[in-house]
């Protein structure tokens, strides 16, 4: 399999990101890697989709380190994009939304394209759209959502904190990683304005009912294809527990991981998620699990999968690298018989 992952930056990558070890586990699976950045595609006048890619040396690597460093080394190449298999779209739009505006949906839009040239692409380049910022938590049932307010009055939000007991979580619509989180407590209203000055200052503002259960931690739940991904019993979720005196949970942002404990009632939520999951072809997601709440849908580079991998012992990259070969197999089978019809 010609695989590629499309990502933000190379500055940006690490050995501990879920997307560095995917494409260990694909590397040692025997399948070709590229690795894209956003703003490293191309359209010919011809209509060729091309990349600048940097393709790995499929020896001399045995670890995620010397992945990085192999990737770092290696010279990027004129490739043309339909000779592929799949492309995985892994670039997080949210923090290029400030800086590099243009980026955002380059990861979207060119994965139509090749999607269109017979590459397999996943998270669907279409579903992706729809999930472009947090407002695509709402097209879940209301029964597993906090009660949330979108808006950018300032009257509203501070009505709706009043509402649900003078306890909110904000936060901006297009963000990730923890970034300008607050949680606004009913003794907060001297730091109210400020609080909220900064994170309208990038857009809509998101207000979240609190969940006590916060204070604790929340849980990452990962679902392959809509289902919750499972590997000799242990399940591919991570607690997430974060650094004193903090509200965000995120690693990135200092949080902890630690096993979890997967209840009936998340097993529910991933139920009732499933429909909205598989509609929008939502390949591989996290999703972020407080109380009995879905608070956050993870879809477009989701974290802290090998953070799972650790807590719990099991493999959980392998079957995504499996769910991916037989969506390639499916799609030349379909393929083939399309061109013995014509």
């Amino acid at each position: 399999m010609k695989l590629a992952f499309a990502i933000n930056e190379l500055r940006t990558e690490r050995s501990g990101y879920t997307t560095t070890h995917l494409a260990l586990r694909a590397l040692r699976r025997g399948h070709q890697v590229w690795y894209v950045e956003v703003g490293d595609f191309a359209l010919a006048p011809d209509g060729r989709l091309d990349a600048y890619a940097r393709r790995l040396p499929v020896d001399r690597i045995n670890d995620v380190g010397e992945l990085i460093a192999a990737l770092n080394a290696t010279v990027r190449e004129k490739t043309d994009l339909s000779g592929l298999d799949a492309l995985f779209l892994r670039n997080d739009p949210a923090p290029d939304a400030l800086t590099r505006p243009w980026a955002q949906l380059a990861g979207v839009n060119f994965g139509r394209l090749a999607q269109q040239a017979g590459v397999v692409v996943v998270n669907s380049p279409d579903g992706l759209y729809h999930a472009i910022n947090k407002l695509y938590l709402q097209m879940f049932p209301a029964e597993i959502r906090p009660k949330t307010l979108i808006s950018r009055d300032i009257d509203a939000i501070r009505d709706f904190i009043d509402a649900v007991g003078g306890a909110a979580v904000l936060k901006p619509l297009r963000g990730s990683g923890g970034h300008n989180v607050f949680l606004i407590r009913p003794d907060d209203k001297y730091n109210f304005k400020q609080i909220l000055e900064t994170v309208r200052g990038e857009g809509y503002v998101i207000a979240q009912e609190f969940l006590p259960e916060a204070e604790k931690g929340d849980t990452r739940l990962f679902l392959l294809e809509g289902e919750i991904l499972e590997v000799d019993g242990e399940v591919a979720a991570v607690r997430r527990i974060p650094a004193s005196g903090d509200l965000r949970s995120n690693i990135t942002a200092g949080g902890r991981a630690e096993r979890a404990v997967t209840t009936d009632r998340m097993r529910h939520i991933a139920d009732l998620a499933r429909n909205q999951l598989k509609a929008d072809d939502m390949f591989l997601v996290g999703v972020d699990l407080i109380g009995d709440k879905m608070v956050e849908v993870n879809v477009f580079s989701p974290g802290a999968f090998h953070a799972a991998e650790r807590v719990t012992g099991a493999d959980f990259m392998t079957p995504v690298i499996e769910a991916l070969e037989r969506r390639v197999i499916a799609a030349r089978k379909k393929s083939g018989s399309g061109q013995q019809s014509s």
